[in-house]
């Protein structure tokens, strides 16, 4: 029996003969290491049973350890000890002596059992085998140190070496430790050093597979078949979320070809190695294809009488869009009940009503802003029962907006179409394409264009976006359009169209409108009761007149919000107030008023005509002076006046030097006088091809000295054989003149139709 320092290890058992490098962390053991090593050298060193006990007890440690003897000693920049020290024999411990400063313990040096004969002989040959087999397969040893590991004859030391160089686990090592029987111990190192190498060889099988299986350009990114081949050799083959979507793709409904595609591009990402830039624009296209509305749709409510107390609680006028809505709504129930009585399949009926009901001409609104053309999109999605989207087409020059990007191009999405359906979640919403009138065509393509395809119904059933390269079935969708100005509609989209025009409100409308829905919304809006504010008649017409001037009532809602506002703050200092809004408080919490009211010209004047002009906010006036100055026949045109408009003055001259005689004008006047032409607001540019007749007019007073009558306006393009042709924007025109104090209209007689469009108070 001998005294020995002791020093516990964790996860480390040193066998004898073998060097080891142990790192101490622990402030006690790193001193007791630096005392013996001024010393003797030698210690026993002892394996933890638990690596979590800092400050373990002879019971927290094993009692069998080896001697060992201190090679060196580094002290580390973090302050631990790199020990290199060296086995010498295998000790039991007998007794302990102290703790402190360091534990002390008597120890016994165990002798190993002598073993020779074939037996130890043929045990020893077989290690050398299974080591031979071993050293290919894990690439730890290099030939250093395999020439000694076959140097090694004696069992002892060739158990202890191998015991070392190869098993990890603490328990197992200890195990081999306590085993004083060098046959036994070499043994177990041959049982533990076969399970190891059927280990690697199943591992090199399994990579053999994963190089296999990939591609030659994804061998670097063999990790994940690697893995994946592993859960094959577990028995668990299940690719979990990959296969939620091939579940998700196959329960959508999707056509049978568009479903192989997709199960394609999940196919083509379960291959891919995860760290492919692929990954994410193939998860992007699946992901989108299983959010678009494949079968799902909405049921139409076709009732009439309800859908016909909607659009009336809802807007005001508009008798004409409203009945070619529920002519559309009454020919949809009789196609549907005529399909569900004849198809056993309802789903499948339905989606054939649809696309029947579609194939008609798609509806446009074409109407001033403000009037209310969005919002009865709106109001027929909901008297119809279905989803409302809306995209608005407003400066859309990429076709590639329409019809999306090609998956070849950096953040490539779909088209506004398919983005919209994906948003809606249903087949057969109501689409509303606004400001379709303001789409425009550059070197990126043409919108218009791809939007033929969109609209037709005899196409959209095969919509193919550049980004699903897939067609989608739009044919069930209920298109309607708005814009401001019909002619600027393409040609080819305008064909596809029924356009129902929307006029700009008259006064008593634009009253009507304001007390039945925008005065109770803006108060809601604002936190107000009826019962704190009123808001007097006059009042509403003041605002109306003189701090609006538009066709719709987006203005009038803005002035209503204004003074709201206003008494939202006095209602805040004073909760019991009740405000009633005269003229007078809306001058106050308006300002000046913006605008003066339009009159007819007090007198008759002689070269002063007074014109009627369509602008996209509504009719108004348009006045032309003509001036006859001493000359030689020039012709000055002002007033910001358009190419048309111009191409109008002088087809005016034309007219009046070949009409010279009838008009008793002197027919040298061309030689002798020049004319301005001028339009008064010369900052406005004016276009149109309804003012020839009153640029005619203006000259003719100017060059035959009579005064035109101050009460008439006048509307038309004029000829060179003096006829006047048909005019647009009829309603608004005549608004406007009658706003003005206008009686009396000229107007081109194929016009006469149109009038029964004017209210009849107007007209009359």
């Amino acid at each position: 029996m001998h005294e020995y320092p002791l020093i516990p290890l964790k996860n480390s058992v040193v066998f004898p003969r073998t060097r080891v490098n142990v790192t101490l962390t622990r402030p006690r053991l790193i001193r007791a290491v630096q005392d013996i090593f001024k010393g003797a050298k030698t210690f026993v060193a002892v394996a933890q049973r638990n690596s979590d006990v800092d400050d373990p007890q002879p019971e927290d440690l094993y009692a069998v350890g080896t001697l060992v003897e201190i090679l060196q000693v580094s002290p580390q920049s973090d302050g631990t000890l790199l020990v290199n020290m060296e086995g010498q024999r295998r000790v039991q411990i007998q007794e302990w002596l102290q703790t402190e400063p360091y534990a002390k313990v008597v120890a016994t040096r165990m002798t190993d059992v002598s073993s020779n004969g074939r037996e130890v002989e043929a045990l020893v040959r077989h290690a050398h085998e299974l080591f031979e087999r071993y050293r290919p397969l894990s690439h730890r040893f290099g030939v250093e140190e395999a020439d000694h590991v076959k140097s090694l004859q004696v069992p002892s030391r060739l158990a202890d070496v191998l015991a070392a160089q190869i098993i990890n686990d603490v328990r197992r090592q200890q195990e081999l430790l306590e085993t004083t029987d060098p046959e036994q111990r070499l043994e177990k190192v041959c049982v533990i050093l076969g399970n190891e190498i059927e280990i690697l060889e199943l591992d090199l099988r399994i990579r053999q597979r994963v190089r296999d299986q990939v591609d030659k350009n994804q061998q670097d990114y063999y990790l994940k078949e690697q893995i994946r081949a592993i859960q094959r050799e577990l028995g668990n083959d299940a690719a979990g979320e990959l296969q939620e979507m091939r579940d998700r793709v196959a329960a959508l409904g999707m056509p049978p070809a568009i479903q192989v595609k997709t199960q394609k591009e999940i196919d083509k990402l379960e291959r891919l190695p995860s760290n492919s830039p692929e990954i994410g624009i193939i998860r992007t296209y699946i992901d989108w294809m299983m959010a678009l509305p494949w079968q799902e749709r909405t049921e139409d409510h076709l009732d009439i009488i309800a859908a016909e107390k909607l659009l009336d609680e809802e807007h005001f006028g508009m008798d004409k869009v409203k009945d070619r809505v529920l002519d559309f709504l009454a020919v949809r129930q009789l196609r549907s009940a005529r399909a569900l009585r004849r198809a056993p399949d309802p789903d499948r009926a339905q989606a054939e009503v649809n696309r029947e009901a579609n194939r008609g001409p798609m509806l446009c609104l074409i109407g001033p802003p403000g009037v209310g053309k969005t919002s009865l999109g709106a109001s027929i999605a909901r008297a119809m029962g279905r989803k409302f989207v809306r995209i608005s087409l407003g400066g859309v020059h990429d076709e590639a907006e329409i019809r999306g990007h090609r998956r070849t191009y950096i953040g490539a999405l779909p088209g506004r179409i398919i983005q919209a359906m994906k948003v809606a979640g249903v087949r057969n919403p109501v689409f509303l394409l606004d400001e379709i009138d303001k789409v425009v065509s550059d070197y990126r393509g043409d919108p218009a264009a791809a939007l033929l395809e969109v609209l037709d119904p005899e196409q959209n059933n095969t919509f193919t976006d550049h980004y699903l390269e897939a067609p989608f079935d739009l044919s069930e969708v209920f298109f309607i359009c708005t814009g401001n100005n019909r002619f600027s509609i393409p040609r080819p989209l305008a064909d596809r169209m029924e356009i129902v025009e929307i006029p700009g409100y008259t006064l008593a409308e634009k009253t009507s409108i304001g007390r039945r829905h925008l005065w109770p919304r803006v108060l809601k809006e604002h936190g107000l009761e009826p019962e704190q504010v009123t808001l007097t008649d006059k009042a509403l017409q003041m605002i109306i007149t003189a701090y609006t001037r538009e066709a719709g009532v987006r203005s009038l809602e803005r002035a209503l919000a204004g003074i709201c506002r206003k008494v939202a703050r006095q209602v805040v200092v004073r909760p019991d107030l009740h405000k009633r809004v005269t003229p007078r408080q809306v001058e106050e919490y308006l300002g000046i008023p913006r605008y003066n009211e339009e009159q007819a010209l007090e007198s008759d004047q002689v070269g002063v005509a007074t014109g009627l002009a369509w602008t996209e906010n509504g009719g108004t006036l348009l006045r032309v002076e003509v001036a006859v100055l001493p000359g030689h026949g020039s012709v000055r045109l002002t007033g910001q006046q358009g190419d048309v408009m111009q191409e109008s003055a002088h087809t005016a001259i034309s007219y009046i030097r070949s009409r010279t005689d009838m008009l008793n004008i002197p027919s040298g006047f061309a030689d002798q006088y020049d004319l301005h032409i001028h339009l008064p607001e010369g900052a406005i540019p004016k276009d149109g091809p309804s003012a020839g007749i009153t640029i005619a007019s203006a000259m003719i007073s100017a060059l035959t000295m009579r005064p035109v009558r101050s009460d008439t306006a006048m509307t038309g393009e004029i000829t060179l054989r003096g006829n006047v042709l048909a005019i647009g924007g009829l309603k608004e025109k005549v608004l406007a003149a009658h706003h003005a104090g206008i009686r009396r209209i000229i107007l081109p007689l194929e016009n006469k139709k149109d009038i029964l469009d004017i209210p009849e108070a107007i007209r009359h």
